[in-house]
């Protein structure tokens, strides 16, 4: 493990739990950027981009720590979605996304003061049809005005659904976490699920934010 001082650039809870998850002690920065960026720029790339310009904002302070900054894009037909702006934005994200297969992107920049890697993951989301009555119960009880693309995964699985890859669960029984899925999994106050994802093929942890079995394996062999 890592025995260098971590600082973690985000103020995303979901980010900051998972790091604890899988071990991590961190202190929290949270980087003041603009967010733009070219329109030149290949949607898929954006995060990369995004997440090392969080982490160079704390490059010229680095001694001996490790930032670790990341982003997250949802997109669709190469259209970013992007959180949404208020709750008539949410619903008209989510009409979007309705029967379709979107991409999730989560890249992630290591910055020391000497040194910085950047990496991404993808996973590949389907959501079956919603009606209007869907859309406004999940918008109105699981509150998505922060979550790119208007969701969580964490929110709205089918029950019963395994939404891990086979990396994520043999990174997750290694290091005695494999209830770690369960964990993530929202408990609605309602009682009440909805299922709003049919499908997804690739890292449930990178539609929720962080890659860990990526961030873990980067970290342990940082120097």
């Amino acid at each position: 493990m890592i025995n260098r001082p971590l600082i973690l650039a985000s103020s995303s809870p979901r980010r900051q739990y998972l790091m604890r998850e899988i071990g991590f002690l961190f202190t929290v920065r949270v980087p003041d950027i603009d967010e733009s960026f070219s329109a030149s720029i290949p949607a898929v790339d954006v995060p990369a981009y995004l997440a090392e310009k969080k982490a160079r904002v704390f490059e010229a302070d680095l001694q001996d720590e490790v930032v670790v900054a990341s982003d997250t894009v949802v997109i669709l037909n190469n259209e970013i979605l992007n959180k949404p702006t208020d709750r008539n934005d949410a619903i008209n994200l989510l009409r979007k996304l309705s029967g379709k297969t979107h991409t999730v992107v989560t890249a992630v920049c290591l910055l020391s003061k000497t040194k910085s890697i950047c990496f991404s993951d993808q996973t590949h989301v389907t959501f079956r049809s919603l009606s209007q009555k869907d859309i406004e119960f999940y918008i109105d009880h699981f509150k998505p005005l922060d979550k790119a693309g208007a969701y969580g995964a964490q929110d709205c699985l089918p029950e019963n659904f395994n939404p891990c890859s086979k990396e994520e669960i043999n990174f997750l029984n290694s290091i005695g976490r494999h209830n770690l899925i369960e964990q993530t999994i929202t408990q609605p106050a309602t009682g009440t699920r909805i299922t709003i994802i049919d499908k997804m093929v690739g890292s449930y942890f990178t539609v929720m934010g962080l890659p860990i079995h990526l961030v873990y394996q980067k970290l342990y062999s940082f120097r």
